[in-house]
């Protein structure tokens, strides 16, 4: 089964969506949607999954990316640090995809995650802390890096700066399976109301 389909496509624009929102909640609020955060985590630990929709553990998992993406796409609402921030997060990958030495030293973190995930849980603060600073060893290091916009009260505490860092890991692992379903810049300019229509089945 093919996985280029504007079904998928639009799954993995949504990831990316729900990402940058829970960035924007954690760095404005302290806080962030637990069902989204939950299913964000989830989908960097699972390397192989039978389908897109399995990457989030399902498609409820994925209510807010969802959303937020369809009201980008339509304008009716304009999120514009997260559109700043998902425009980055699919530059770097692109700019990722040509480091194979920094890709197996994701690969091979995401791997130790999984390995505490199974032992404490994907959301334990240690699993977060780690993927924290792979994020802050890998991708940080690449140009540009994004700049999060918040609270300082809020962006000066190490445990929201660990997921902060964990959920721009999971928007670039979403921008990666973005590009495997077949997404390119030019689609999105040029089938804008295709993938529009194809976020609102959910």
């Amino acid at each position: 089964m093919s996985l280029n389909t504007f079904t998928n496509q639009t799954i993995a624009l949504a990831g990316i969506a729900q990402a940058t929102a829970l960035v924007d909640q954690l760095a404005t609020t302290g806080t962030a949607d637990s069902v989204a955060f939950k299913a964000s985590i989830g989908s960097l630990l699972k390397i192989d999954s039978a389908s897109v929709t399995d990457v989030f553990g399902g498609l409820s998992g994925l209510k807010l990316g969802l959303e937020q993406f369809q009201q980008q796409i339509s304008g009716s609402v304009t999120h514009s640090e997260q559109a700043r921030y998902a425009a980055a997060l699919v530059f770097l990958e692109r700019q990722l995809s040509e480091q194979p030495k920094m890709l197996k030293t994701i690969q091979v973190g995401i791997e130790k995650a999984q390995a505490q995930a199974e032992y404490f849980d994907a959301l334990h603060e240690n699993v977060l802390a780690n993927l924290g600073d792979l994020y802050l060893t890998t991708i940080s290091t690449l140009q540009p890096r994004i700049m999060v916009n918040g609270n300082e009260r809020y962006l000066s505490r190490p445990d929201i700066v660990n997921k902060i860092r964990a959920l721009l890991l999971a928007g670039i692992r979403s921008a990666l399976l973005w590009r495997q379903c077949g997404g390119a810049r030019w689609k999105f300019l040029f089938y804008r109301k295709k993938l529009e229509n194809s976020a609102k089945f959910y």
